[in-house]
């Protein structure tokens, strides 16, 4: 069994071509918090993954082996609630409102541009219905945000530092398909 205990976050710096070839473990998102555990991949090899306890793993990280090869992270479908407005008696700013009450409750979230999405419960899906939200069950990666303090945001540049090295980046919103989900009416509350 090959150990893979270096994690390269969004396979930053390796060539397409090495990631497009590697092996793959799709992993929900309570596996993809664990430090420690075993999995086969997608060639059918049981694998080890021993990462930093705290270290949390995101889709399209890529693993490096004892043995140098790389191991893609796919983020595995599993059961969400997709929280999302009232086209007709409601506006985005009811998924602000949402994400603070969540937050309150420090429910990880997956935040996107149209919808909110996070780990089904059913005291949660009443309190948002409650707040005339539409909250659907579906199958999805879940990708919540990680904490203001987490080793993923210390790692990650702030816009500041990307202004001071030039790296400067336009914020013109780009439309994602994956990101919309119409609904004509508020009736829609389906949820288990």
């Amino acid at each position: 069994m090959i150990y893979f205990t270096k994690v390269i976050k969004g396979g930053r710096g390796l060539a397409k071509a090495l990631v497009q070839r590697a092996p793959s473990i799709s992993l929900d998102w309570d596996l993809r918090q664990k430090s420690r555990f075993e999995t086969t991949d997608s060639n059918g090899q049981q694998v080890g993954v021993v990462t930093a306890r705290g270290q949390v793993l995101r889709g399209d990280d890529v693993l490096v082996g004892e043995d140098g090869s790389f191991l893609k992270v796919l983020a595995k479908d599993q059961s969400v609630l997709r929280i999302t407005f009232c086209t007709e008696h409601g506006s985005a700013f009811d998924l602000t409102r949402a994400a603070y009450h969540l937050g309150n409750r420090h429910v990880p979230i997956e935040l996107k541009q149209n919808f909110l999405q996070i780990e089904p419960d059913h005291v949660l899906a009443s309190m948002l219905e409650n707040m005339h939200l539409i909250v659907q069950e579906t199958s999805a990666p879940f990708e919540p945000e990680s904490g203001a303090y987490s080793e993923e945001s210390k790692a990650s540049h702030s816009h500041a530092q990307h202004a001071l090295h030039g790296h400067g980046h336009s914020h013109a919103s780009t439309h994602d398909p994956e990101d919309t989900h119409a609904h004509d009416h508020c009736n829609h509350h389906a949820h288990p």
